[in-house]
Protein backbone atom coordinates (compact mmCIF):
# COMPACT_ATOMS: atom_id res chain seq x y z
CA UNK A 1 0.00 0.00 0.00
CA UNK A 2 1.70 3.63 -1.22
CA UNK A 3 2.55 5.35 1.64
CA UNK A 4 0.11 8.53 0.30
CA UNK A 5 -2.56 6.17 0.28
CA UNK A 6 -1.64 4.40 3.48
CA UNK A 7 -2.12 8.23 4.79
CA UNK A 8 -5.70 9.06 3.32
CA UNK A 9 -7.30 5.86 4.20
CA UNK A 10 -6.02 5.91 7.82
CA UNK A 11 -7.29 9.55 8.05
CA UNK A 12 -10.73 8.56 6.18
CA UNK A 13 -10.50 5.69 8.68
CA UNK A 14 -10.35 8.05 11.83
CA UNK A 15 -12.93 9.76 10.50
CA UNK A 16 -15.47 7.28 10.07
CA UNK A 17 -14.97 5.64 13.43
CA UNK A 18 -16.75 8.94 15.06
CA UNK A 19 -19.44 9.37 11.62
CA UNK A 20 -20.45 5.47 11.28
CA UNK A 21 -18.19 2.66 12.77
CA UNK A 22 -20.67 -0.31 11.31
CA UNK A 23 -19.75 1.17 8.09
CA UNK A 24 -16.09 1.79 8.74
CA UNK A 25 -16.15 -2.06 9.64
CA UNK A 26 -17.91 -3.22 6.35
CA UNK A 27 -15.08 -1.00 4.22
CA UNK A 28 -12.27 -2.20 6.26
CA UNK A 29 -13.47 -5.97 6.22
CA UNK A 30 -13.79 -5.13 1.95
CA UNK A 31 -10.24 -3.88 2.05
CA UNK A 32 -8.71 -6.71 4.36
CA UNK A 33 -10.28 -9.31 2.36
CA UNK A 34 -9.31 -7.57 -1.34
CA UNK A 35 -6.95 -9.93 -3.34
CA UNK A 36 -3.91 -8.80 -5.10
CA UNK A 37 -4.30 -8.28 -9.32
CA UNK A 38 -2.20 -9.68 -11.82
CA UNK A 39 -1.06 -6.25 -12.47
CA UNK A 40 0.81 -5.41 -9.01
CA UNK A 41 3.06 -8.77 -9.83
CA UNK A 42 6.66 -7.79 -9.34
CA UNK A 43 9.16 -9.12 -11.85
CA UNK A 44 10.29 -11.79 -9.55
CA UNK A 45 7.10 -13.08 -9.15
CA UNK A 46 6.46 -13.00 -13.17
CA UNK A 47 9.67 -15.03 -13.78
CA UNK A 48 9.14 -17.70 -11.25
CA UNK A 49 5.59 -18.47 -12.86
CA UNK A 50 7.23 -18.51 -16.23
CA UNK A 51 10.10 -20.77 -14.84
CA UNK A 52 7.12 -23.24 -13.48
CA UNK A 53 5.47 -23.48 -17.03
CA UNK A 54 7.07 -26.71 -17.77
CA UNK A 55 6.22 -27.61 -14.51
CA UNK A 56 2.26 -26.60 -14.54
CA UNK A 57 1.99 -28.45 -18.06
CA UNK A 58 2.43 -31.68 -16.53
CA UNK A 59 -0.89 -31.37 -13.93
CA UNK A 60 -4.57 -32.05 -15.13
CA UNK A 61 -6.20 -28.23 -14.69
CA UNK A 62 -9.91 -28.67 -13.11
CA UNK A 63 -12.30 -25.66 -12.62
CA UNK A 64 -14.64 -26.17 -9.83
CA UNK A 65 -17.98 -24.35 -9.31
CA UNK A 66 -18.26 -22.47 -6.02
CA UNK A 67 -21.45 -20.52 -4.94
CA UNK A 68 -20.11 -17.73 -6.03
CA UNK A 69 -17.46 -18.42 -8.86
CA UNK A 70 -15.09 -21.10 -9.56
CA UNK A 71 -11.90 -22.27 -8.24
CA UNK A 72 -8.87 -23.83 -9.94
CA UNK A 73 -7.33 -27.13 -8.84
CA UNK A 74 -4.18 -28.64 -10.22
CA UNK A 75 -4.04 -32.46 -10.52
CA UNK A 76 -0.27 -34.06 -10.40
CA UNK A 77 0.10 -37.65 -10.27
CA UNK A 78 2.60 -39.63 -9.39
CA UNK A 79 5.21 -40.65 -12.45
CA UNK A 80 5.00 -44.54 -11.38
CA UNK A 81 4.48 -47.04 -9.01
CA UNK A 82 1.43 -47.81 -6.84
CA UNK A 83 0.18 -44.61 -4.99
CA UNK A 84 0.37 -43.84 -1.74
CA UNK A 85 -2.97 -41.65 -1.71
CA UNK A 86 -3.41 -37.60 -2.18
CA UNK A 87 -2.21 -34.95 -0.55
CA UNK A 88 -4.02 -31.46 -0.77
CA UNK A 89 -1.35 -28.56 -1.06
CA UNK A 90 -2.63 -25.47 -0.08
CA UNK A 91 -0.93 -21.94 -0.69
CA UNK A 92 -0.60 -18.51 1.19
CA UNK A 93 -1.99 -15.15 0.98
CA UNK A 94 -0.73 -13.56 -2.60
CA UNK A 95 0.43 -17.00 -3.64
CA UNK A 96 -0.01 -19.54 -6.20
CA UNK A 97 0.34 -23.03 -6.88
CA UNK A 98 3.71 -22.52 -8.61
CA UNK A 99 5.11 -21.53 -5.30
CA UNK A 100 4.42 -25.15 -3.65
CA UNK A 101 6.69 -26.52 -6.45
CA UNK A 102 9.39 -28.04 -4.64
CA UNK A 103 6.53 -29.71 -1.81
CA UNK A 104 4.61 -31.04 -4.63
CA UNK A 105 7.23 -32.84 -6.71
CA UNK A 106 8.70 -34.02 -2.87
CA UNK A 107 5.29 -35.96 -2.50
CA UNK A 108 4.53 -36.99 -5.81
CA UNK A 109 8.51 -38.48 -5.57
CA UNK A 110 7.13 -40.11 -2.76
CA UNK A 111 3.73 -41.89 -4.76
CA UNK A 112 1.13 -39.46 -3.75
CA UNK A 113 -1.31 -37.79 -5.80
CA UNK A 114 -0.93 -34.20 -5.59
CA UNK A 115 -3.80 -32.03 -5.75
CA UNK A 116 -2.89 -28.25 -5.25
CA UNK A 117 -5.71 -25.68 -4.99
CA UNK A 118 -5.70 -22.37 -6.18
CA UNK A 119 -7.80 -19.80 -3.59
CA UNK A 120 -10.06 -17.52 -4.73
CA UNK A 121 -8.40 -14.20 -6.21
CA UNK A 122 -5.13 -16.61 -6.84
CA UNK A 123 -3.28 -18.07 -9.86
CA UNK A 124 -6.02 -19.95 -11.76
CA UNK A 125 -9.29 -18.42 -9.64
CA UNK A 126 -11.33 -16.09 -10.18
CA UNK A 127 -12.71 -13.18 -7.85
CA UNK A 128 -10.43 -10.58 -6.01
CA UNK A 129 -12.00 -11.31 -2.71
CA UNK A 130 -10.59 -13.98 -0.05
CA UNK A 131 -11.39 -14.56 2.98
CA UNK A 132 -11.77 -17.75 5.65
CA UNK A 133 -15.45 -19.20 4.19
CA UNK A 134 -14.73 -18.78 0.38
CA UNK A 135 -11.35 -20.78 1.66
CA UNK A 136 -12.89 -23.47 3.08
CA UNK A 137 -15.06 -23.76 0.90
CA UNK A 138 -12.84 -24.20 -2.03
CA UNK A 139 -11.02 -26.87 0.16
CA UNK A 140 -13.99 -28.55 1.25
CA UNK A 141 -14.60 -28.58 -2.89
CA UNK A 142 -11.30 -30.38 -3.09
CA UNK A 143 -11.84 -33.26 -0.84
CA UNK A 144 -15.58 -33.76 -2.06
CA UNK A 145 -14.14 -34.04 -5.63
CA UNK A 146 -10.63 -36.20 -4.89
CA UNK A 147 -10.46 -37.05 -1.11
CA UNK A 148 -9.88 -38.36 0.88
CA UNK A 149 -6.49 -37.09 2.05
CA UNK A 150 -3.74 -38.74 3.63
CA UNK A 151 -2.63 -34.95 4.79
CA UNK A 152 -3.47 -31.07 4.49
CA UNK A 153 -0.31 -29.11 3.59
CA UNK A 154 -0.56 -25.65 4.12
CA UNK A 155 1.52 -22.68 3.60
CA UNK A 156 1.37 -19.04 5.47
CA UNK A 157 -2.82 -18.06 5.41
CA UNK A 158 -3.11 -21.58 3.59
CA UNK A 159 -2.22 -23.21 7.03
CA UNK A 160 -5.10 -21.98 9.00
CA UNK A 161 -7.18 -22.85 6.14
CA UNK A 162 -6.25 -26.42 6.47
CA UNK A 163 -6.83 -25.90 10.63
CA UNK A 164 -10.30 -24.11 9.93
CA UNK A 165 -11.13 -26.60 7.29
CA UNK A 166 -10.47 -29.89 9.26
CA UNK A 167 -12.15 -28.70 12.88
CA UNK A 168 -15.35 -27.38 10.24
CA UNK A 169 -15.02 -23.55 12.12
CA UNK A 170 -16.88 -22.02 9.16
CA UNK A 171 -20.90 -22.55 9.18
CA UNK A 172 -21.93 -25.01 6.71
CA UNK A 173 -19.46 -26.89 5.80
CA UNK A 174 -18.66 -30.20 7.30
CA UNK A 175 -15.15 -30.83 8.67
CA UNK A 176 -12.91 -31.68 6.27
CA UNK A 177 -11.25 -35.26 6.58
CA UNK A 178 -7.29 -35.69 6.79
CA UNK A 179 -5.10 -38.14 8.47
CA UNK A 180 -2.01 -35.53 8.49
CA UNK A 181 -1.53 -31.85 8.75
CA UNK A 182 1.06 -29.93 7.81
CA UNK A 183 1.73 -25.92 8.46
CA UNK A 184 4.43 -24.32 6.89
CA UNK A 185 5.07 -20.67 8.42
CA UNK A 186 1.05 -20.25 9.57
CA UNK A 187 -0.27 -17.69 11.89
CA UNK A 188 -2.03 -18.85 14.81
CA UNK A 189 -4.75 -16.28 15.93
CA UNK A 190 -6.66 -15.10 12.77
CA UNK A 191 -8.15 -11.85 15.48
CA UNK A 192 -4.61 -11.19 16.05
CA UNK A 193 -4.23 -10.98 12.47
CA UNK A 194 -7.44 -8.39 12.50
CA UNK A 195 -5.91 -6.48 15.42
CA UNK A 196 -2.34 -5.73 13.38
CA UNK A 197 -4.53 -4.86 10.19
CA UNK A 198 -6.53 -2.52 12.68
CA UNK A 199 -3.66 -0.55 14.15
CA UNK A 200 -2.24 -0.52 10.35
CA UNK A 201 -4.88 1.08 8.63
CA UNK A 202 -5.99 3.15 12.37
CA UNK A 203 -9.44 1.62 13.17
CA UNK A 204 -10.62 2.58 16.33
CA UNK A 205 -11.86 0.16 18.76
CA UNK A 206 -15.74 0.45 17.56
CA UNK A 207 -14.91 -0.40 14.14
CA UNK A 208 -12.69 -3.18 14.85
CA UNK A 209 -15.51 -4.39 17.16
CA UNK A 210 -17.38 -3.91 13.61
CA UNK A 211 -15.02 -5.64 11.24
CA UNK A 212 -15.12 -8.82 13.53
CA UNK A 213 -18.84 -8.76 13.25
CA UNK A 214 -18.53 -8.81 9.43
CA UNK A 215 -16.29 -12.00 9.95
CA UNK A 216 -18.92 -13.61 11.97
CA UNK A 217 -21.19 -12.57 9.07
CA UNK A 218 -19.58 -14.35 6.53
CA UNK A 219 -18.48 -17.42 8.33
CA UNK A 220 -21.08 -17.91 10.95
CA UNK A 221 -18.21 -18.11 13.93
CA UNK A 222 -17.01 -15.46 15.98
CA UNK A 223 -13.91 -14.73 15.43
CA UNK A 224 -12.45 -15.43 18.64
CA UNK A 225 -13.06 -18.90 17.96
CA UNK A 226 -10.32 -18.67 15.03
CA UNK A 227 -7.25 -19.75 16.89
CA UNK A 228 -5.64 -22.99 15.95
CA UNK A 229 -3.56 -23.69 18.43
CA UNK A 230 -6.70 -24.12 20.64
CA UNK A 231 -8.37 -26.10 17.58
CA UNK A 232 -5.77 -28.58 17.11
CA UNK A 233 -6.40 -29.10 20.89
CA UNK A 234 -9.82 -30.43 19.96
CA UNK A 235 -8.83 -32.26 16.72
CA UNK A 236 -6.20 -34.23 17.74
CA UNK A 237 -4.96 -35.51 14.03
CA UNK A 238 -1.36 -36.06 14.29
CA UNK A 239 0.60 -32.22 13.41
CA UNK A 240 4.05 -31.04 11.74
CA UNK A 241 4.27 -27.69 12.20
CA UNK A 242 7.70 -26.21 10.63
CA UNK A 243 8.12 -22.48 11.23
CA UNK A 244 11.55 -20.18 11.01
CA UNK A 245 12.50 -18.39 14.00
CA UNK A 246 13.57 -15.81 11.70
CA UNK A 247 10.44 -15.49 10.16
CA UNK A 248 9.37 -12.19 9.70
CA UNK A 249 5.68 -11.85 8.42
CA UNK A 250 4.11 -14.83 10.90
CA UNK A 251 5.81 -14.56 14.23
CA UNK A 252 7.81 -18.04 15.58
CA UNK A 253 5.51 -17.47 18.71
CA UNK A 254 2.58 -18.71 16.26
CA UNK A 255 4.73 -21.73 15.74
CA UNK A 256 5.42 -22.50 19.46
CA UNK A 257 1.20 -21.92 20.37
CA UNK A 258 0.52 -24.21 17.94
CA UNK A 259 3.09 -26.80 19.02
CA UNK A 260 1.89 -26.70 22.49
CA UNK A 261 -1.57 -28.07 21.68
CA UNK A 262 -0.52 -31.64 22.49
CA UNK A 263 1.75 -34.74 21.78
CA UNK A 264 0.15 -35.01 18.74
CA UNK A 265 1.56 -31.90 17.54
CA UNK A 266 5.36 -32.02 16.41
CA UNK A 267 7.65 -28.68 15.62
CA UNK A 268 10.50 -28.38 13.29
CA UNK A 269 12.47 -25.14 12.73
CA UNK A 270 13.60 -24.13 9.55
CA UNK A 271 16.69 -22.04 10.48
CA UNK A 272 17.14 -19.32 8.29
CA UNK A 273 15.03 -19.61 6.19
CA UNK A 274 12.06 -16.38 6.44
CA UNK A 275 8.83 -16.50 5.21
CA UNK A 276 9.03 -17.80 1.47
CA UNK A 277 11.97 -19.69 0.83
CA UNK A 278 10.61 -21.75 3.61
CA UNK A 279 9.12 -23.23 0.36
CA UNK A 280 11.96 -24.32 -1.98
CA UNK A 281 14.24 -25.66 0.72
CA UNK A 282 15.11 -29.50 0.82
CA UNK A 283 15.23 -29.81 4.43
CA UNK A 284 11.62 -28.70 4.45
CA UNK A 285 10.91 -30.50 1.73
CA UNK A 286 12.04 -34.18 3.10
CA UNK A 287 11.16 -32.90 6.72
CA UNK A 288 7.10 -32.45 5.36
CA UNK A 289 6.71 -35.87 3.12
CA UNK A 290 8.48 -37.83 5.69
CA UNK A 291 6.12 -36.70 8.15
CA UNK A 292 3.18 -38.26 6.36
CA UNK A 293 4.95 -41.23 4.63
CA UNK A 294 6.72 -42.32 8.14
CA UNK A 295 3.33 -42.18 10.01
CA UNK A 296 1.64 -44.19 7.01
CA UNK A 297 4.76 -46.69 7.53
CA UNK A 298 3.98 -47.07 11.49
CA UNK A 299 0.07 -47.47 10.90
CA UNK A 300 0.96 -50.36 8.61
CA UNK A 301 3.13 -52.32 10.77
CA UNK A 302 1.00 -51.85 13.60
CA UNK A 303 -2.19 -53.57 11.82
CA UNK A 304 -2.68 -57.35 12.34
CA UNK A 305 -0.27 -58.81 9.80
CA UNK A 306 -2.99 -60.12 7.88
CA UNK A 307 -4.46 -56.57 6.86
CA UNK A 308 -1.32 -55.53 5.78
CA UNK A 309 -1.50 -55.82 1.60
Amino acid sequence: MASIGLKVIRRLFGAAEVVSPRLAGRAAFELFRRTPSEKSLSEAERRAIGRAADFMAEARHHRIKTRTGCVAMHEFRPSQGRQAGTVLVIHGWRSRTEYMRALIEGYCSAGYRVVSLDLPGHGGSLGRALDMAKAVEAATLAGQWFGPFEAIVGHSFGGAVAVNAAAGTVKGFAPLSANRLVLIAAPDSMPRLFEDFGRYVNLGARTQQAIAGQVERVTGTPIHQFISSRLLMRLAIPTLVIHAPDDREVSAKDARAMAGAGRHVRLFWAEGLGHRRILSDARVVEEGVGFVRNSLLLEALAMPRESVA
